[in-house]
């Protein structure tokens, strides 16, 4: 049969893979099935008197098992193998290829094809069926989890507002109400309502309330009443203020016109008031000092005088509040100068030392307090304030009437730097006794105070206790502030300063002395030592501390911690002959209250020390030991030079009884026996008797 043939009887036919309504009714009907070479099914539908055939392949797939579609497609592909097999066996045989054998052959396999066509159709329609139901599966999942959503969401919007109402607090909560009973007490019965407020706590807030208002109704009507009287009063002190002011002019003139009497009676009451004028604008620590100065200086000391001076206007402009509003041409000026700036932005070094400039910068106004001794001397403290560090520190320079250039080794009794160290054990004065400033240095980047108290002044504790500043670092807390702080520790810090300057300028002549090998001893110590002293001093040095630790024979006072780098160092030599004893001194910053300290080493036939030798060590034990005998006289400033005697001494006697002893020849010898002794020596340890006994005029054994 030809193509065109196949053509000709073909009906027409309609694809609609999801079907009309009046097919979709009719896939439930039977319809006659071909068997397994089946194509589709058919159905005659009249429409517009016209003969439609249409496809149902889907009324067809839900009629069809998958499983036995499965086994029709292994079936079809067996025949199909089949048929292809016999094929080639014809052609391999001879046979022509439009023979009936092969013919027919090719049908069959055609029409198996078709059926394969078809399966595989149905299998991509069920595949599609497959993912249809999936995603209506999905949509209907999504549906349900929007709606959980939805219902989730509602709850927590319920419980937000079931816990703001939970939460709601009223403004009447704020308001401090009057207890309960003081309530039902002062309250008027028509307010209270005990019958009803007793037992309904809503009631009793409500009448509480009406009883707070009626309150604060009245307070108001006494505040306008108390007003009114504030603005009269105010009016009669500006009417006074007024006539004061009148009067001050002729006051003026009169206070003129008083100054010669002021100056013979020694009144100085015009002088006073520029100062009280001035002192309104020093800072609080600087005030109390000044105060308690000058009563301390009527009351104790007519000579102790305090002024005060710097720039005043500059610490009015401190003082006075920053103003909001500037002229166009201050404004101009601070825009040219931000200009000026933003060209060239400084370094953060630069940045660093403005901020350093800024912390250690000191009130305008200082204080400066002169104290006089009895010799003419004067010492002059000058008190600074160091505004955002809020400590005091302070400068000294000291005034005499005769001429201290003379002695070397007294270079350093008088400089600023050490002259008020150790005033009180262990104010150095070296370190801000304030703990905050510890965090402040760490933000500028200061590592110690102590590299700019050369500059600043040494802020000593006592200074601010003197103006009434208490730190928590400070020893022994008391609970007296400001004023009442500053009085407790005026008359003895005063006492101090002045025992101090004094305690130095003796010292000073006596180095003075001791630099010309000449150890003054004064009539009221003659007493102590013998007419007749041979050893004598030779040479008197001043010595630094690294100096100092380097010698050999005071490293057991260095081990014992005996010294600080504050102290002053010295070296004594004594000669007699041969004989030549070092003396390594250490004197205390707070001398004569602390006793200078002596290290002996003797350069005699060897070298010997107090660490080898019992009888130097007696010797040091001699003149470090027994301070009631050699300090002479109070406030005993001689105590340094009865030491050297009394060393002189002890080299004396330790010298012809000990040359006695080793040299027992006939003839001169070099250290005559000149010193009258009970015993030349006791026990073991041949201990030599270095106590001088007055006026018997012997040396006798401790």
């Amino acid at each position: 049969m030809s193509s065109d043939a196949v053509k000709k009887r073909k009906p027409k036919v309609i694809r609609n893979e999801e079907g009309t309504p009046e097919t979709k009714r009719g896939r439930a009907e039977g319809e006659q099935v071909t068997g397994p070479h089946l194509i589709g099914q058919r159905k005659l539908i009249t429409a517009k008197n016209q003969d439609v055939l249409v496809y149902h392949e889907e009324v067809e797939l839900e009629g069809r098992d998958p499983q036995q579609d499965y086994l029709l497609y292994k079936d079809t592909c067996a025949a199909l193998a089949k048929l292809m097999a016999e094929i080639q066996e014809l052609k391999s045989s001879g046979a022509k290829v439009g023979s009936v054998e092969m013919e027919e052959r090719r049908r069959q396999c055609s029409v198996h094809f078709i059926t394969l066509k078809k399966l595989n159709r149905l299998a991509h329609m069920r595949l599609k069926k497959g993912r249809d139901q999936t995603h209506e599966a999905k949509q209907r999942v999504d549906v349900l989890h929007l709606q959980l959503q939805n219902l989730l969401y509602e709850v927590m919007h319920l419980q937000k507002e079931i816990n703001k109402c939970l939460e709601f607090k009223s403004q009447h909560e704020e308001i401090e109400l009057v207890s309960e009973e003081e309530f039902f007490q002062e309250a008027p019965a028509e307010i209270s309502r005990p019958h009803v407020t007793r037992d309904d706590h809503h009631q009793l807030t409500l009448a509480r309330l009406d009883w707070e208002l009626e309150q604060r109704k009245r307070l108001a009507e006494q505040y306008k009443m108390s007003l009114a009287r504030k603005e009269k009063i105010h009016k009669a002190i500006e009417q006074k203020r007024e006539y004061l002011s009148s009067l001050q002019p002729g006051l003026q003139n009169i206070m003129q016109a008083s100054l010669p009497v002021q100056e013979c009676l020694s009144m100085p009451f015009e002088q006073m008031q520029k100062q009280a004028e001035v002192a309104r604008h020093l800072p609080p620590p600087l005030y109390v000092l000044l105060v308690q100065a000058a009563a301390y200086g009527q009351a104790c000391d007519k000579t102790l005088s305090a002024s005060i001076s710097g720039d005043v206007d500059e610490a009015k402009a401190l003082s006075r509040p920053p103003e909001d509003s500037q002229d166009d041409e201050s404004d101009s000026d601070a825009e040219e100068e931000q200009q000026n700036t933003k060209r060239r932005r400084a370094t953060v070094g630069v940045q660093l030392d403005d901020k350093r400039k800024e912390m250690l910068r000191r009130h305008p106004l200082s204080l400066c307090v002169d104290l006089k001794c009895k010799d003419g001397s004067v010492l002059h403290l000058f008190f600074y304030y160091l505004m955002n560090l809020n400590i005091l520190t302070v400068k000294t320079k000291v005034s005499t009437t005769t001429d201290l250039s003379g002695a070397v080794s007294a270079g350093s009794l008088l400089n600023s730097e050490s002259l008020l160290n150790c005033l009180y054990a262990s104010d150095h004065g070296q370190e801000t006794p304030n703990p905050t400033n510890r965090y402040q240095f760490d933000k500028v980047g200061i590592t110690t105070f102590a590299d700019y108290v050369s500059d600043l002044g040494h802020p000593y504790v006592w200074v601010q206790k003197l103006g009434g500043l208490q730190f928590s670092s400070d020893g022994a807390q008391s609970e007296l502030m400001g004023s009442a702080l500053s009085a407790s520790h005026m008359e003895r810090t005063m006492k101090l300063l002045q025992g101090r300057l004094q305690a130095r300028l003796a010292l000073h002549k006596q180095f003075s002395s001791l630099e010309h090998s000449i150890i003054p001893v004064s009539g009221e110590c003659q007493h102590l030592f013998p007419a007749k002293v041979v050893s004598g001093l030779t040479r008197w040095t001043m010595m630094s501390y690294q100096e100092f630790t380097e010698l050999g024979f005071v490293q057991h006072v260095l081990k014992a911690g005996l010294l600080r780098e504050t102290d002053l160092f010295f070296m004594a030599v004594v000669e007699r002959g041969t004989a030549r004893l070092l003396a390594a001194v250490v004197v205390n910053p707070r001398y004569p209250e602390v006793m200078p300290l002596f290290s002996l080493s003797l350069h005699w036939k060897g070298e010997r020390s107090g660490r080898t030798e019992d009888n130097l060590r007696a010797m040091e034990s001699e003149v470090n030991v027994f301070r009631a005998e050699l300090q002479g006289p109070r406030p005993g400033f001689q105590l340094l030079t009865n030491q050297i005697q009394r060393l002189c001494v002890c080299l004396d006697v330790y010298l012809e009884m000990e040359s006695q002893v080793c040299d027992g020849s006939e003839g001169p010898k070099e250290f005559p026996r000149e010193k009258m002794c009970l015993r030349t020596a006791r026990g073991p340890s041949r201990l030599k008797p270095f106590k001088y006994n007055h006026p018997q005029g012997f040396f006798s054994h401790r």
